[in-house]
């Protein structure tokens, strides 16, 4: 293992509920009632916008969608104050550091919010690179995967299986299986865990545990 690669929200920044009150605030805004965190797992996938549609019960137009995603980021930043780290993210973040495993950081959450962010939490200074979306986001994150790892590894002796992506979603996964890379998955709340297990990789209650099925213990 040469390299591990953290996806941020629902892994290591601990802010689901965050999310499930942006939805809800779309939702309010828009006249649709409420969902709680069952239905919003049951339903969650991506690209978000599916994902919004399946809530919806219909199809959202482009310029709709503008503004279903903004009165989410708006919610959510308006929110953050009521979200934290990951109860062991800094002791994982650590452990990897102390093997001599470089770390990086991708995200899905828009760039120019996400660096701030990290640095405010003190973190920053523990991964190589820090990428989030720029420009539109609401995709898959795969493409955004093979492009952080063209940016990050630099040794070509480095293989894609050389690589670990931990993360929260089955996205995650399919991302980690696009680019060859190895995947744990951290039990974070984004779907049951049953649809986690059913893509057929590790699935841990804790980071430090995803680091100990890893081999980083």
């Amino acid at each position: 293992m040469r390299h591990v690669v953290w996806d941020w929200n629902g892994t290591l920044f601990d802010d689901h509920h965050l999310v499930v009150d942006g939805l809800n605030a779309v939702l309010d805004d828009v006249g649709i009632p409420r969902v709680d965190i069952a239905t919003y797992q049951r339903l969650y996938t991506r690209p978000v916008q599916v994902f919004y549609e399946r809530v919806f019960g219909r199809a959202i137009a482009p310029e709709e969608w503008q503004h279903v995603d903004d009165v989410f980021h708006d919610a959510y930043a308006a929110a953050l104050a009521r979200a934290g780290l990951a109860s062991d993210a800094e002791v994982s973040l650590d452990h990897v550091a102390g093997t001599g495993t470089a770390q990086s950081l991708l995200s899905m959450y828009r760039h120019d919010d996400l660096v701030p962010l990290v640095t405010r939490f003190g973190i920053a200074d523990r991964f190589a690179r820090i990428d989030g979306v720029r420009g539109g986001g609401g995709g898959t994150k795969a493409p955004y995967l093979q492009a952080h790892l063209d940016r990050v590894i630099a040794d070509p002796a480095t293989d894609a299986d050389d690589v670990l992506v931990i993360g929260d979603a089955v996205d995650d996964a399919a991302a980690a299986t696009d680019v060859g890379a190895r995947c744990i998955l951290y039990d974070g709340g984004a779907h049951p865990r049953g649809q986690l297990e059913a893509t057929g990789y590790p699935v841990a209650s804790t980071l430090t545990q995803a680091l100990e099925i890893a081999g980083l213990s």
